[in-house]
């Protein structure tokens, strides 16, 4: 029997005979897995068979260029210029089809946005622009910024042969349908977006002019690759950018295109102009609302019904697809981070488990790899970045079973637990509270935090799945000693007890009214009308948010300067987020922040603060005190710990090693896991 909650989603369709086996796609990563001159590699067929193993109809390996001498972006993107990648690539079709799923590539030209530095040349665009992004790397060279050269009529015919040849090379190596990137600011949309496209000949000026480079494109891989091939074509449903290319327009520019496409893919946005402004726009964090996207893609299904659209833009579960296609919002729905998150989301729920999907934190763990540039991996799904190591996605059982202790049931100390179990270990864990789920128990207080709730409701489902399914044991209001430990005799221990909070060393911080930020967001203190919150870090400033949306007048105490604090919020696990922060004081309108500034005393009805810049002191008047002054790794409590089984099994991980994020508890409690 079928599938009975997700019908639509599982529902097939064929597009021009080519039979698709239900409505998800993988939205196009690129995943820095390719050779460096632009071939497929083992290490990534085994990255992407996760995807294809777990269930979507269609992978789309994102910005694959069609010639990387002229348009590169990427250090390890696909180079489709020449037959030689022809004998991998059929490797990654024919690896797609042992799984019934499609392999495919989302093929591009960059345009301006090459650098002179790569190709050793100036890009070529539509119109002889000086990109913001140019602009900016200029300074950072200390030369003189380099503009575009205008394509003439000659180079503009030659580039759609190589549209044309590239996606020929793709059906010759076995695949059967292409994704033509026409949005994001990359080289067609650059033809046909008002931003760019300053041309005053047949291939500019008016909306049908502007469009004529990216028919000619999608014309010319129709007439190299046939008629049961199915073209994919991405386009910026609106570039935000205020002289861009907007809803209204695009809807019009729909009209010339749909008659020589298969599948619009709605997003929006733009790539790297502007300095990543835009960015958020097709790739949205976690202080913005799921399905961003999906307004624009029911838009144009309401004026072009017989048109397929994908739609895309945090997406996050299948739950969200079958309403968007039951609805007739879209026709398919792409993802990506949500599957690097759980690759075997569309199987769990093709069997009906949806409590088994393992939520995506849209966090950015994945992109902020990208730019490194390392392979690319998730801070939840450690498996995702360990893929050329357990190629089937299946851990290991141990040759010898053993007996091991976790002390700590944070999001480290729950993976050692799974991990552990699946690898057929007998397995205890200790946790202290009364509840599992350390440090993400505080990081999913604030309101907004709608992918952090969602993941620590699936730790604590996992958790006590794997104490049923395997025999472990859960030991809450248990804090682990070193007596307790040794008594057990244990075979191997990890220790992942997590940090410390940081509690300033001034008069007056044991008053009353002086609580830790997370005790104040969940009602364990009252918290008075008037809030100072010391420290401006992610938590601190998190706070400041859900205390601000609940109506308080907020102070923030803050050691930094503002542009440190800020990149601070990026280098610190919040990303693009940090943006979000930035926008949301603004709109709430009661946050101050009080940049070098460092608290000295809590009095009575005030704090006081030294102004860092000046030495001077002053008395800022608050109800309540709450502390975000980070954490710091329990490394005593570690320590006293390590002799309490055999010293080479005794693994300390996460927080209690040095305080990082949840991206290095997950991942290194797996790893090491594996070896015990």
């Amino acid at each position: 029997m079928g599938s009975k909650l997700f019908p639509h989603v599982f529902s097939p369709i064929r597009i021009r005979g080519v039979d698709f086996k239900n409505r998800i796609v993988l939205a196009p990563p690129s995943p820095n897995l390719a050779s460096r001159d632009g071939k497929i590699t083992p290490e990534f067929l085994d990255w992407f068979r996760m995807f294809a193993r777990g269930g979507v109809c269609t992978l789309y390996v994102g910005n694959s260029s069609i010639d990387i001498t002229e348009c590169k972006d990427e250090a390890y993107q696909l180079d489709l210029s020449n037959d030689d990648g022809v004998r991998e690539l059929a490797r990654y079709a024919d690896m797609c089809k042992e799984y019934d799923c499609h392999a495919s590539l989302e093929i591009n030209h960059n345009g301006e946005n090459t650098a002179f530095e790569t190709v050793g040349h100036a890009p070529y665009s539509s119109s002889p622009n000086i990109s913001s992004t140019e602009r900016t790397r200029a300074a950072m060279l200390g030369r003189d910024p380099i503009p575009a050269i205008e394509m003439t009529k000659e180079k503009i015919e030659e580039t759609v042969n190589k549209y044309g040849d590239a996606a020929a090379r793709m059906k010759r190596a076995g695949m059967d349908v292409v994704l033509v990137h026409g949005g994001h600011g990359n080289l067609i949309s650059q033809f046909t977006s008002p931003l760019y496209n300053h041309r005053t000949d047949e291939y500019g000026g008016s909306t049908e002019n502007r469009a004529r480079f990216a028919i000619e494109v999608c014309d010319n891989i129709r007439k190299k690759c046939g008629e049961n091939f199915v073209i994919e074509f991405r386009i910026s449903a609106d570039e935000i950018a205020e002289e861009g290319m907007h809803f209204d327009e695009t809807l019009e520019l729909i009209g010339y295109l749909k008659d020589h496409i298969d599948i619009l893919h709605v997003s929006a946005g733009l790539h790297s102009d502007f300095n990543m402004k835009y960015y958020r726009n097709w790739c949205q964090n976690f202080m913005m609302e799921r399905g961003f996207n999906v307004h624009y893609a029911a838009d144009v299904k309401k004026r072009y019904p017989d048109l397929l659209v994908t739609t895309v833009g945090s997406i996050t579960s299948i739950e969200m697809a079958e309403e968007i296609i039951s609805t007739g919002k879209a026709d398919f729905v792409a993802m990506c981070r949500p599957l690097m998150a759980d690759p075997d989301m569309p199987n769990k729920y093709a069997h009906d488990m949806p409590e088994e999907h393992r939520p995506c934190l849209r966090c950015d763990t994945c992109v902020r790899h990208l730019m490194v540039p390392k392979p690319i991996f998730c801070a939840v799904n450690p498996m995702s970045g360990m893929t050329s190591v357990l190629r089937d996605g299946v851990v290991p059982k141990a040759v010898d079973k053993k007996k091991v202790a976790v002390v700590g049931g944070g999001p480290g100390g729950i993976q050692a637990l799974m991990t552990l179990c699946e690898r057929g270990h007998d397995v205890t864990l200790y946790e202290a509270s009364g509840e599992l789920g350390g440090n993400v128990t505080k990081a999913a207080n604030p309101s907004f935090k709608i992918d952090m709730k969602d993941y620590l409701k699936w730790l604590r489902y996992q958790a006590n799945k794997y104490a049923d399914k395997y025999g472990a044991k859960i030991l809450l209001n248990t804090k682990a000693t070193k007596e307790m430990l040794d008594a057990e005799n244990y075979d191997a221990l990890i220790i992942a007890i997590g940090g410390d909070p940081v509690i300033p060393n001034v008069p007056g911080i044991d008053k009353p009214n002086v609580a830790h930020s997370w005790d104040g967001e969940e009602g364990k203190i009252e918290v008075g009308d008037k809030v100072m919150i010391i420290g401006g870090g992610t938590n601190g400033i998190e706070a400041a948010l859900e205390f601000g949306i609940r109506g308080k007048q907020v102070e923030v105490v803050e050691i930094l300067d503002e542009d440190a604090l800020f990149m601070q919020w990026r280098a610190k696990g919040s990303g693009s987020a940090a943006k979000e922060f930035r926008t949301k004081i603004e709109e709430l309108g009661n946050i101050n922040i009080h940049y070098r500034s460092k608290l000295k005393e809590v009095k009575d009805g005030c704090v006081v603060v030294e102004d860092l810049e000046t030495g001077e002191d002053k008395e800022l008047a608050c109800d309540s005190v709450l502390l975000a002054c980070g954490l710091t790794a329990k490394l005593a409590e570690a320590d006293s710990l390590r002799h309490c089984a055999p010293e080479t099994d005794v693994h300390i991980i996460g927080d209690a090693k040095e305080v990082r994020t949840i991206y290095e508890a997950v991942n290194e409690a797996f790893r090491t896991c594996l070896h015990i």
